[in-house]
């Protein structure tokens, strides 16, 4: 709103020296008037830019120790993973040492299981000649021994007759024999491993006649009813 303006609304009412003071006062006040309304919109968007400028540096504040927290967090997790390393470390080192112990477990076991098989033919080499004629008519004539024929091991090897007949006798010696021991050698291959000796002494001597035989400390009666079946005389070391 301008002077000549406000001076045409009031040139119906006032004279022309009331008109122009009136004038002139109504526009002065009326600009005043804007330029206060003006400052008090900024006053009031100044006061809104302070509060979110206070929201804002609270929330950089809470980003910066969230931050802390993070860093704090991402440090126990290094040092977590260094020691869980170390740990490692020393399972290997622990794993390593025993494999080392139970190699050195296996072979004394090992060794112990071939001394005592030896110490078991070496009883069967005395003791089973006796024992064989009074419980099967099988009357050794030859030193019982252990051989090797094509390549094949033979634990217990000898010559005998029965009813005047001559045989050969073909022996594998088991500290135990038992099918229901797990990671044992089992009936099947126990019976396989003696045919294969039977076999390869029949092949070196055509059109003998060869008696197997079992020769262990205790045997399961379904091996031994198994062996009865198959011809095979299973000979306990009590039986002795």
């Amino acid at each position: 709103m301008n002077i000549v303006q406000v001076k045409g609304r009031l040139s119906t009412v006032f004279g022309e020296p009331q008109l122009g003071v009136l004038s002139e006062v109504i526009v002065d006040a009326y600009s005043d008037l804007v330029k206060t309304s003006d400052f008090s919109e900024l006053k009031a968007i100044v006061k809104d830019l302070a509060v979110a400028q206070q929201r804002t540096e609270q929330r950089v504040e809470e980003l910066a120790v969230a931050q802390k927290r993070t860093e704090q967090r991402v440090e126990e997790l290094a040092e977590a993973q260094k020691r869980t390393e170390q740990r490692v470390e020393e399972l290997a080192v622990a794993q390593k040492d025993l494999a080392e112990s139970l190699k050195a477990t296996n072979s004394t076991v090992g060794g112990m299981g071939r001394s005592m098989a030896y110490a078991l033919e070496n009883e069967a080499y005395r003791l089973l000649p006796d024992l064989l004629k009074r419980e099967y008519g099988l009357e050794v004539t030859t030193r019982m021994i252990r051989t090797d024929v094509d390549g094949e091991e033979i634990n217990l090897f000898g010559e005998a007759r029965r009813n005047g007949q001559p045989v050969l006798l073909v022996g594998e010696t088991k500290s135990r024999l038992d099918e229901r021991r797990p990671g044992r050698k089992g009936q099947k291959e126990v019976f396989e491993q003696l045919q294969n000796k039977v076999d390869k002494v029949a092949a070196a001597n055509p059109g003998q006649e060869i008696v197997p035989l079992l020769i262990t400390h205790y045997a399961r009666p379904a091996i031994i009813e198994r062996a009865r079946e198959d011809g095979i005389i299973v000979v306990q070391s009590f039986e002795w």
